[in-house]
């Protein structure tokens, strides 16, 4: 669906009875009785999930599969698959400049990324009533996959040269692949740069932000915007750079206030968050998760640019009546506003 997006979040912003945005895509394998495995090897699931949840929930916009494996699969890495989570990323493939020096930058449609470009192709066709969002990893986070999440964070200290060269290379990659995205019609990409919420504020100026604002400037218009998602504990202390980056509108993670994090985000710029997808979605219950939602929208509702969502990812197995009690809350508290 052709929408010009910049309108789409400014009326965001503006509704007086909000949508939430939650990153929900993989609780679709209970809807259709199929396993995560199924799901993330079949573009055709992938896009029936989709069309289902937008078919269940009125949320301001369909979001395809936050793997964020998918990437650094394609560069060699091993994932583990398992029934009923989320696929992971083990080891390392990388541990000396030599061997980021010879890394070859994958063509997109290698490994699964095929799958994934044909499945949001094909939930463009089957979603005509609110904008498709596909899931893509960040920079910084896809080179901690290929290099180790802990190594990496030394290296920047003791070989920050090296660290550059592999950014330069992941963020190459991922502009392609956010271009092939954009070809399939898609509205946007959520940016998940996790990993860079484990870094000083220094350090993710340096090696996070000017990165990912590589990627926004190649990619982002009035019909196609980056979302930028980071659930790290410290995107308080490193706001400004994340601000820097220009992506249209910023998700954040449970482990921060939302409330104190609206402090830092202009008027004009929309900012998500924060129901805990595992405390509440995945373990909660009905009442809890609405009273969760309520408070969270008592709390941070009189900012006009905030919308509710979920913290991070919804976990697969998260109970669909919690979900829908997320929604039926958001709904109830913007009817009696």
């Amino acid at each position: 669906m052709d929408l010009d997006m910049k309108a789409w979040l400014r009326s965001l912003g503006e509704a007086k009875r909000k949508k939430a945005l939650p990153i929900l895509s993989f609780p679709a394998v209970q809807l259709m009785g199929i396993t995560v495995r199924e799901l993330i090897s079949d573009s055709g699931r992938q896009a029936e999930g989709m069309a289902r949840i937008a078919q269940r929930v009125d949320a301001a916009a369909a979001v395809s599969l936050m793997d964020l494996s998918v990437e650094a699969e394609c560069f060699g890495s091993q994932i583990v698959v398992s029934e009923d989570e989320v696929p992971t990323v083990t080891g390392s493939i990388l541990s000396d400049p030599s061997q980021v020096e010879a890394l070859a930058i994958p063509p997109v449609g290698a490994g699964r990324t095929s799958i994934y470009l044909e499945a949001v192709r094909k939930a463009v066709e089957r979603i005509q009533d609110r904008p498709v969002f596909a899931g893509m990893i960040g920079p910084y986070s896809l080179a901690g996959r290929l290099l180790d999440v802990t190594e990496i964070m030394l290296y920047c200290y003791d070989d920050p040269d090296m660290v550059a060269q592999l950014l330069d290379k992941v963020t190459e990659f991922l502009i392609s692949y956010g271009r092939a995205y954009k070809e399939t019609g898609a509205n946007g990409i959520m940016l998940a740069e996790p990993l860079a919420g484990l870094l000083s504020p220094a350090l993710a100026e340096e090696f996070s932000a000017p990165y990912v604002k590589r990627i926004v400037d190649a990619l982002q218009d009035d019909r196609f915007l980056v979302l930028y998602h980071n659930c790290g504990n410290c995107t308080i202390q490193m706001i400004d750079s994340i601000l820097d980056t220009g992506a249209a509108a910023y998700h954040f993670g449970n482990a921060i206030d939302m409330a104190e994090m609206m402090e830092h985000i202009p008027q004009d710029t929309i900012a998500m968050g924060n129901i805990d997808p595992a405390g509440e979605f995945r373990n909660g219950t009905p009442e809890s998760i609405r009273a969760a939602t309520l408070q969270l929208l008592e709390d941070c509702g009189s900012y006009p640019n905030f919308v509710i969502s979920s913290g991070c990812d919804i976990p697969p197995l998260s109970k669909w009546e919690n979900i829908d009690a997320f929604f039926q809350a958001v709904e109830e508290h913007y009817a009696h506003g």
